[in-house]
């Protein structure tokens, strides 16, 4: 299992991720992202991976559970 994870200390609410992966980001009202519960559906993962990599502060990231 994959599921997105972000550090609040780094994100500084860019927004690009919730651009880049809007069915599973979603920004609240100052721009920081909220992140959908649970794993990422496979038919996402590739756009979760580019989401991750774009963001300016490394703050998004895709986290493996041990189980998965």
């Amino acid at each position: 299992m994959t599921r997105l994870g972000v550090d609040p200390i780094a994100c500084t609410g860019h927004g690009i991720c919730a651009e880049l992966l809007p069915e599973g980001i979603a920004l609240d009202e100052w721009g920081y992202p909220l992140l959908a519960a649970g794993e990422v559906p496979a038919e996402l993962l590739r756009r979760a991976r580019s989401a991750a990599a774009a963001c300016p502060t490394r703050a998004l990231k895709l986290l493996a559970d041990a189980a998965g």
